[in-house]
């Protein structure tokens, strides 16, 4: 769409959505013109811009450049429409904010429910048709869990292939960017534009989108997860993914009920120390200053991590590298693994339950383990919400993710679906 385009419809929608924190009016450009719309989530450092990061008071006034992945796409041609909700600091799946509000799930007009986190406000942006695509971050789910539950792609690269800098950190071990749109196609071509070395952290050579959407899957041997190793699966859920699996095999993919070396939810607990203890190193100070006025769910799960001492996070660093190399020669004769993203559709906002963590279950291994990682729609529950397929690729593998996401959009039944935002309008 065009830029004109992306500014109407957020001003037609966005006002009960709240997808955005701020609207670049005029969008954002570089001297190059011409190539999608995209949207910033707000821990993204954008020049000149403060960079809220879910909270009352900024993370940072005033950025003096953009992170390098938005300099990246304007580089290229993309235009930025603005800048959208997270959770504050980035630290939850459900995607409520109660320091600066929460987006709506753009596929309820009646009931307020749970956009996803903790780039809430990018899949919301980007399953509205506010822009065509748009960044996100992603530390244990945070850019796959909202694409899941509002029905869009959201794609996680493996580490060191996007850059970090310029992006507020949650936990170093296990950051990464990522992108959200409506089809695999732009997310990939996304991810491309974003990727290759940055002098510092990023260390892999650019991610070549226009091979990856081109490779044939027959014959690609895929290990999905049976619905009894994957703990609680909602039913209308459990059915969307067998049917999803099903639809996968008529690719010519070879798909395999298979129990994994561990559980996906093995991977919950230590992902979960890691994020807490190295979040609290980074932002401990912080919250001592600004408590009274942060969410204080958040603040709990920060302050989880204080007790942690330096020799139990070298042990949790220590497992991490072990529990991967057993992981990763357990997935060598795969091509991929796959599993629902979430065991559950969105839920009412009113109703979320901030001591659990159901959404990032089984998204949480992808960080802990360092797999590049997709969610592609499959189909919509008997209420009428979106689930998502997850799939995880072998270690620096994203072309086979991007290329079975590809594969499955195809023969999916999914390509054109959107939410009926009437009710949405201003």
């Amino acid at each position: 769409m065009t830029p004109d385009q992306a500014i109407a419809r957020i001003r037609r929608y966005d006002g009960r959505l709240k997808a955005f924190v701020r609207v670049f009016d005029p969008p954002l450009a570089g001297d190059m013109t011409g190539g999608p719309t995209f949207a910033i989530k707000d821990l993204f450092d954008v020049a000149g811009v403060p960079t809220g990061g879910g909270a009352q008071v900024p993370l940072n006034p005033n950025p003096h450049s953009h992170a390098v992945v938005v300099q990246r796409l304007l580089q290229a041609g993309w235009t930025a429409v603005g800048k959208t909700h997270t959770v504050e600091l980035a630290y939850g799946g459900w995607g409520t904010n109660r320091a600066v509000g929460a987006p709506w799930n753009p596929w309820d007009a009646a009931t307020h429910r749970a956009p996803g986190g903790s780039s809430s406000g990018s899949a919301v942006a980007v399953a509205a048709g506010l822009c065509d695509a748009a960044l996100g971050s992603d530390t244990g789910g945070s850019v796959r869990i909202p694409a899941a539950v509002c029905g869009v792609v959201g794609l996680k690269p493996g580490r060191g292939l996007v850059s970090l800098k310029g992006v507020h950190p949650l936990s170093p071990a296990l950051d990464t960017v990522g992108t959200l749109a409506r089809s695999v196609e732009l997310a990939a071509r996304a991810l491309a534009v974003i990727s290759g070395p940055d002098g510092a952290a990023a260390v892999r050579e650019p991610f070549d989108a226009e091979a990856a959407l081109a490779l044939d899957v027959r014959g690609r041997r895929l290990a999905a997860i049976p619905l009894e190793d994957l703990g609680e699966v909602a039913p209308e859920v459990g059915h969307l993914y067998l049917e999803a699996l099903e639809r996968l095999r008529g690719t010519g993919a070879v798909v395999e009920m298979i129990q994994p070396l561990k559980s996906l939810d093995q991977s919950f607990a230590p992902n979960g120390m890691l994020m807490a203890g190295e979040g609290w190193r980074i932002w401990g100070e912080r919250i001592e200053r600004h408590e009274a006025v942060m969410d204080p769910w958040i603040v709990r799960r920060f302050r989880a991590g204080r007790d942690f001492s330096d020799a139990q996070m070298e042990e949790a660093h220590a497992r991490r590298t072990a529990d991967q190399a057993e992981f990763h020669a357990w997935m060598t004769p795969f091509d991929a693994l796959l599993s629902p993203t979430c065991p559950i559709a969105a839920p009412p906002l009113a109703t979320v339950d901030e001591t659990a963590s159901p959404l990032s279950r089984l998204t949480r291994a992808a960080n802990y383990l360092d797999l590049p990682g997709i969610t592609v729609p499959c189909g919509l529950t008997p209420e009428g919400l979106p689930a998502g397929l997850q799939i995880l690729g072998r270690p620096r593998d994203e072309t086979m993710v991007v290329a079975l996401g590809a594969a499955y959009e195809r023969v999916s039944g999914w390509t054109g679906r959107s939410p009926d935002l009437s009710g949405f309008e201003a």
